[in-house]
C-alpha cells in the first residue's frame, strides 16, 4: 500500500525516565521494554475521536487525551487534507507512574499520524507537536517526550527555540525500575517543588548535570553515579513516596551507581553497570519496598536507543 492510500498507521513509543537525578525537566532517557502503542485510522468526518483510550481511567474526550491532542496537532501542522482520525491506544505503561505514560501516548500518536500522512513533519516538528499536546494536560515538560521520541539519553538545552541534544549511551548501562503500587499525579508532585532555591543548591545542581554529560561522553560510570544526586526535586518529593528512601539505600548497597525518583514518581530508578549487578539491585529494591509493606513491580532494562517507531 502506498503512502497516498494509507488508511491506518500504528506506532510504538517507549517509556522513559524523566529528570534523571539533577536534570529536572531537562534530562531524560528512554527505557527498553514497556511502552504505548497507538493506532490511527482515517475518518470521513472531520476532527479527531478517541475510539479506545486504553484504560478506563483515561479520558475519551479528544481535547483531554494526549494521544488525540498530538494527532490533531500533527494534522494541523501538516496542513493535511485528511478530514479526521480515530485514535486507539494500547497502554503498556502505568498511569501516573512516573514512566512517561502520557508522553509515550502522545509520541506514538504523533508518529503514527505523521506516517499516515506520508511523513511531512521531521522529528523536531513532531517533538513540538507532542509538547503542545502534553502542555494541555501536564505542562510543557520535554524530559519524557524527547527521549520517547528520539530514543537514548536526551538533554533539552532550550524550549524556545527548541534545541535537543542526544547524548552518548555507555554500552554496559542498565536501568532498574521499581514501580510501587501507588499513583502520583504530575500536578501533585510539582506542587511540592520549591519556587526558589539557594544559589549554592542551584550551582551544585548545574555542576551535577554538567558532570553527567561528561560521564556519558567518557564512559565514566563512577562519575555518572556521583553526579546523579538531586538536591531539588528528590528531597521535596521523597516524603510522598513510602519506601523510596529504603529502596534507594538498598540499591546503593547492592552496587548501583546511583538512584533517584523517575519523573514525578512514584517509580524509583537506579543506574547500574552490567546485567549481573542490575539483577542484584533489582532484588534489593524489591525487598526494601516489601519490608515497609509496599508491593513493587521491578524490572531491569536497557536504554532504548531507537525511540518511537512505526509498527507494520
Amino acid at each position: 500500500m502506498t503512502t497516498a492510500t494509507l488508511l491506518r498507521a500504528r506506532a510504538f513509543a517507549p517509556g522513559s525516565v524523566g529528570n534523571v537525578g539533577p536534570g529536572l525537566d531537562i534530562l531524560g532517557l528512554a527505557v527498553s521494554g514497556a511502552g504505548d502503542e497507538v493506532l490511527v485510522e482515517r475518518l470521513d468526518a472531520s476532527g479527531v475521536v478517541v475510539r479506545d483510550a486504553g484504560h478506563r481511567d483515561l479520558p475519551t474526550r479528544a481535547d483531554k487525551n494526549t494521544a488525540a491532542l498530538a494527532a490533531a496537532e500533527v494534522l494541523r501542522r501538516a496542513g493535511s487534507p485528511v478530514a479526521g482520525l480515530a485514535v486507539s491506544i494500547r497502554k503498556g505503561l502505568p498511569l501516573a507512574g512516573g514512566q512517561g505514560g502520557s508522553a509515550a501516548s502522545a509520541v506514538a500518536a504523533a508518529v503514527a499520524t505523521n506516517r499516515l500522512l506520508g511523513d511531512p513533519l521531521d522529528r523536531l516538528a513532531l517533538l513540538d507537536a507532542c509538547l503542545a499536546a502534553e502542555e494541555t494536560v501536564a505542562g510543557r515538560h520535554p524530559d519524557n517526550v524527547a527521549p520517547s521520541l528520539f530514543g537514548g539519553i536526551v538533554l533539552v538545552r532550550s524550549l524556545t527555540p527548541l534545541d535537543v541534544v542526544c547524548l552518548p549511551v555507555p554500552a554496559e548501562l542498565r536501568v532498574v525500575l521499581a514501580h510501587p503500587d501507588q499513583r502520583l499525579r504530575t500536578r501533585d508532585a510539582r506542587a511540592v517543588l520549591p519556587h526558589d532555591v539557594p544559589l549554592s543548591v542551584a550551582l551544585t545542581q548545574a555542576a551535577q548535570v554538567a558532570a553527567m554529560v561528561a560521564a556519558l561522553a567518557t564512559d565514566d560510570y563512577g562519575l555518572l553515579g556521583r553526579a546523579l544526586e538531586d538536591g531539588i526535586a528528590e528531597p521535596a518529593r521523597a516524603p510522598l513516596l513510602p519506601g523510596f528512601r529504603e529502596a534507594k539505600a538498598a540499591a546503593l548497597r547492592a552496587g548501583a551507581l546511583g538512584a533517584s525518583i523517575s519523573g514525578a514518581g512514584p517509580t524509583a530508578f537506579a543506574l547500574v553497570r552490567g546485567e549481573t549487578i542490575a539483577q542484584a539491585v533489582a532484588a534489593a529494591m524489591d525487598a526494601a519496598y516489601r519490608s515497609v509493606g509496599v508491593v513493587p513491580q521491578v524490572r531491569v532494562a536497557q536504554v532504548d536507543r531507537q525511540g518511537a517507531r512505526e509498527i507494520r
